[in-house]
């Protein structure tokens, strides 16, 4: 059994993150999101299943079809990463603005 994938792993294609984008406001079959690209059903079908190891997507089989739709509740990990840099940046502005200011006041 393979390992699950990791989220940063599969947000670092940009075809993958436009896939995460599509499904995030709607469910589409498999070939509608493949409507959508400008690369073969193959390359969709590899992208689709990475998204899924790693929990952003999930395809449920109605009939023939497989309706896709976005799990974003796993891009949290993402979230809570890029938080502390963004905490990191502000505390870093914060003291140049502090800076600034006091170099101005002389």
């Amino acid at each position: 059994m393979q390992a699950r994938r990791d989220v940063f792993q599969a947000i670092a294609d940009p075809t993958r993150r436009a896939i995460i984008g599509l499904l995030a406001g709607q469910t589409l079959t498999l070939n509608a999101v493949a409507e959508n690209f400008k690369i073969s059903q193959p390359a969709v079908s590899k992208h689709m299943r990475i998204l899924t190891e790693c929990g952003l997507v999930m395809i449920v089989k109605q009939g023939r079809e497989r309706h896709c739709s976005a799990r974003l509740q796993a891009l949290q990990e993402v979230a809570q990463w890029a938080e502390q840099y963004r905490l990191f940046w502000n505390h870093k502005l914060d003291k140049l603005e502090d800076l600034l200011w006091n170099n101005t006041e002389s």
